[in-house]
């Protein structure tokens, strides 16, 4: 056990012939006893400044850890809202693509009905147009002939026979 300021204060030395001074012996441990004493309580103070200490590491320590972990949190949820983010635009996309398709498929349908609308209204003109030509012929084919003539002197005729 190491000494203290107190032991050394007690401390008796034996007397013998032709010894030290006492007063200086005594001065000499009083100048002991203080610079003991003196670092008894740096060394104190020390120690309670190094516990101090060590429990702002131990606390840092805490805080780093749940920092390392709220890092590694946080990395965690946003790969995880990448991914998501990349499924729901592949989604999106093979939505949109599938609309596009069915949007095409719709626009080609209508086209195609358009294109035989078209069709079926060029046959329809070309007939009308050919029996319209039939009719005009035989208006002028009738005009031509001598019917008219026949049917003008005819209405002459009754006209001066009134």
């Amino acid at each position: 056990m190491p000494l203290s300021p107190l032991d050394i204060h007690n401390k008796e030395f034996s007397i013998s012939f032709r010894g030290y001074n006492i007063d200086e012996v005594n001065d000499f441990l009083n100048e002991i006893i203080r610079d003991y004493d003196e670092l008894i309580r740096t060394n104190e103070s020390l120690k309670a400044r190094i516990k101090e200490l060590e429990e702002r590491l131990r606390h840092f320590e805490t805080l780093e850890e749940t920092l390392s972990k709220s890092i590694i949190v946080a990395q965690e949820a946003a790969e995880e809202l990448k991914s998501n983010a990349r499924k729901e635009a592949e989604l999106i996309v093979k939505e949109a693509e599938k609309n596009a398709s069915r949007i095409i498929d719709e626009a080609l349908t209508k086209a195609r009905k358009v294109q035989i609308e078209i069709e079926e209204l060029k046959k329809r003109a070309a007939v009308y147009r050919n029996r319209f030509r039939t009719l005009l012929e035989a208006q002028l084919e009738m005009l031509r002939s001598n019917d008219w003539e026949s049917l003008t002197d005819h209405e002459l005729g009754e006209e001066g026979e009134s």
